[in-house]
């Protein structure tokens, strides 16, 4: 001790490792959150993992710890999982070839609700949607990009109508503000876009590149969308206005991302949904 007191610059570099030395030991788990413990890249175990008839919350919430500066702490967002939805939920993952954390994440994951598939290279969102509903087995199916851009929290309002008989294919319809477009071409691209939609289909619909599209799994399948890329949105528009289908609109909030946060929609797939949009418009009306 008197040693200590008469080196207090050293003391108090002690103390400080040993204060950051404890900060990386302990993890807090809320009873709401759930945690993965990874080891050189691999997950070893979840912290408040979730268990078939036991309440969220009894199995690793809490005080935790965990090997210093070896072990890393992943929180998992379960945003989609934990809304409360007016009918049974399955949630399909498909992880396109991701060089991030999405596997390690994915693999220490539990819950009775989630399948998850993975391709082994990145195959697009169109290749990955499809890859979902050939794994799906619900009645209905919405897109959900895990970027959460758009709210999960908002689901329910686009099931609304479908229980109340009033519509089985849902958009969810984006209101663009300053602070929720990416940029002013972006969102004249997407009204661009739609007013051609609208003008070869007579139509009048309000987004057609929105993710949120909720409509019968089985009709999906039908439409048989080929486009590997972010062309699906303009083809299963495309396709069910062909069909004489109009969409029932939901109004939804909507958070850009920007091109560092990954954002990754060009001009480039402008052109692309105008050309699905004229092709499939060409196309003899498929039988009612």
């Amino acid at each position: 001790m008197n040693l200590l007191l008469r080196r207090p610059v050293a003391s108090a570099v002690l103390a400080l490792f040993a204060l950051v030395i404890l900060l990386n030991t302990i993890v807090v788990v809320p009873e709401t959150r759930q945690a993965i413990i990874t080891r050189f890249g691999k997950p070893i175990y979840i912290l408040n993992q979730y268990r078939v008839g036991l309440p969220l919350g009894s199995d690793g919430a809490g005080l935790n710890w965990r090997i210093p500066f070896v072990d890393n702490l992943v929180w998992v967002d379960k945003r989609v999982l934990d809304v409360d939805y007016p009918c049974e939920l399955e949630l399909v993952v498909v992880d396109d070839g991701s060089a991030d954390r999405t596997a390690e994440v994915l693999a220490g994951l539990h819950d009775p609700r989630l399948v998850v598939h993975r391709h082994a290279g990145n195959r697009g969102k169109g290749a990955a949607i499809r890859t979902a509903a050939e794994q799906a087995t619900g009645d209905f199916m919405i897109i959900c990009d895990a970027d959460l851009e758009y709210a999960p929290e908002q689901i329910p309002s686009l099931l609304a109508p479908v229980l109340a008989g009033e519509a089985e294919i849902v958009y969810g319809t984006r209101t663009f503000g300053s602070h929720t477009a990416f940029s002013f071409w972006y969102v004249m691209g997407n009204k661009g876009v739609t007013l051609a939609a609208n003008v070869l289909y007579n139509a009048y619909i309000s987004d057609l590149e929105t993710c949120f599209k909720l409509l019968p799994l089985a009709l999906y399948r039908e439409l048989d969308i080929r486009s590997a890329g972010f062309g699906m949105e303009a083809e299963i528009t495309a396709k069910l206005l062909r069909r004489g289908m109009r969409p029932y609109e939901v109004p939804i909030s909507y958070k850009a991302r920007t091109r560092a946060d990954g954002k990754k929609l060009t001009w480039k797939d402008g052109v692309e949904a105008l050309w699905i949009l004229i092709r499939i418009r060409l196309r003899p009306a498929p039988p009612q």
